[in-house]
């Protein structure tokens, strides 16, 4: 079993439309930037991710069905908007399609935008778990493990119990993306690690 893992690739242009934390969002028209339900302050943009929606197959349909995943949570009160509940509405996912993106009009706060925008490679590691992964891809390159932001795909570990969110919509389990995504932030003149407990799932039924 392989796990694909999400590693520090150094820092990137602030629109660049690859895999990044941090930076500025690349949004369809019409986009309205979201809001915490908790505080109504506007969220933190965290990440995007190029993906696939589910299902896809062949080259034509993968093109076809080629999409962005923008993360955002709320950090105007860190741990008092419950930003870590997948429906206190304290955190965003949102799928857009990926033709026609352009940059989003970043609202004004202090807490809207990372620090640092920072390119993520994805490389996959015949071990898992994802401890197991991400200790063997340090050893194999010689990196820090803080350079591993996370894993894409594959199967969650959990701190406690499994919390796999239902789809709101049809119920069923949502299929897991992306988890422990990470972001590198400069204080002084020291480069520090923040990481961030971040658990995507998508809804697979269409």
């Amino acid at each position: 079993m392989t796990t694909t893992l999400m590693t520090y690739a150094g820092p990137v242009d602030d629109l660049a439309p690859v895999t990044r934390t941090g930076g500025v969002p690349l949004v369809p028209a019409g986009f309205t930037w979201p809001q915490c339900a908790e505080c109504s302050g506007p969220m933190q943009f965290l990440a995007q991710l190029p993906v696939n929606v589910p299902g896809a197959q062949g080259v034509e349909a993968a093109a076809v069905a080629e999409r962005v995943l923008s993360v955002f949570m709320c950090q105007n009160d860190p741990g008092l908007c419950d930003e870590w509940d997948p429906v206190a509405g304290g955190n965003r996912a949102l799928l857009f399609p990926r033709a026609g993106l352009t940059h989003a009009q970043v609202p004004a706060g202090d807490e809207t935008l990372l620090a640092e925008t920072c390119g993520i490679d994805c490389t996959a590691r015949d071990a898992a778990p994802y401890h197991e992964a991400r200790g063997k891809w340090s050893e194999a390159y010689g990196r820090p493990l803080r350079d591993v932001l996370g894993q894409l795909g594959g199967t969650p570990s959990w701190l406690q119990h499994d919390e796999t969110p239902a789809c709101p919509s049809c119920a069923r389990p949502m299929s897991f993306r992306p988890a422990r995504g990470g972001t590198r932030r400069r204080d002084g003149d020291e480069l520090r690690w923040r990481r961030l407990r971040i658990r995507l799932r998508l809804c697979a039924v269409r």
